[in-house]
């Protein structure tokens, strides 16, 4: 059974799509643990959108938040700082995705990372990786994070504009698996998800 937690090397890089991607692929359930920013809509309002089985279920979130900021930011303006207690993993015998906020490093309160959580659950990691100036420095500190963690990597999605330059580097350095390429789409629609996640369950071997 997988059990996934969808990071990025920064904010803007695509976890969003790569996990509505995962959850159509593996049938999977899929929950937010912490929200910033509820307009003009969520994280788990959009996966919804775009997911069209039947099979996936939509956990709420622990903590959704009104402030487009940090978790620790958007928590402390509302008057609530976040704990590790706070979060327990749904209680599901399906595959299930797990979706951060920003990068891996995130803080969600004083002395608790985002990749606290994700330790914190023994999740195995997925990476989403968008090229721009200074991606691969990113790419590579985050997944050096992760092995320091002792976390695993189930898989770097390189999401955007094709790089072979950066993406070969960044795969023949650091070896961890790459899952199937996510190219620039004109609008993002369900069918759009339903063509990627094919590909996907391939990788997976479904």
């Amino acid at each position: 059974m997988e059990r996934l937690f969808i990071t990025g090397i920064g904010t803007d890089v695509g976890k969003t799509l790569i996990s509505a991607i995962l959850t159509e692929a593996l049938h999977a359930d899929y929950w937010k643990p912490v929200q910033a920013g509820l307009t003009p809509t969520t994280d788990a309002a959009t996966v919804r959108g775009l997911v069209q089985n039947s099979v996936s279920r939509f956990w709420p979130e622990r903590h959704r938040l009104l402030l487009p900021a940090s978790p620790h930011a958007a928590a402390a303006a509302e008057g609530i700082t976040l704990h590790p207690t706070d979060f327990q993993l749904p209680a599901t015998d399906n595959h299930l995705l797990v979706e951060g906020a920003g990068g891996l490093l995130v803080p969600l309160a004083p002395g608790f990372l985002l990749a606290d959580l994700a330790q914190q659950f023994a999740l195995d990691v997925v990476v989403v990786s968008r090229h721009y100036l200074g991606s691969i420095n990113h790419t590579l500190l985050t997944l050096e994070a992760l092995q320091r963690r002792g976390l695993r990597v189930r898989g770097l999605v390189f999401n955007g504009e094709p790089n072979p330059a950066t993406e070969d580097f960044i795969t023949q350095h650091t070896g961890v698996p790459i899952m199937p390429r996510v190219r620039p789409e004109t609008e993002v629609t369900p069918a759009v998800v339903s063509r990627y996640a094919a590909a996907f369950r391939a990788w997976f071997g479904l």
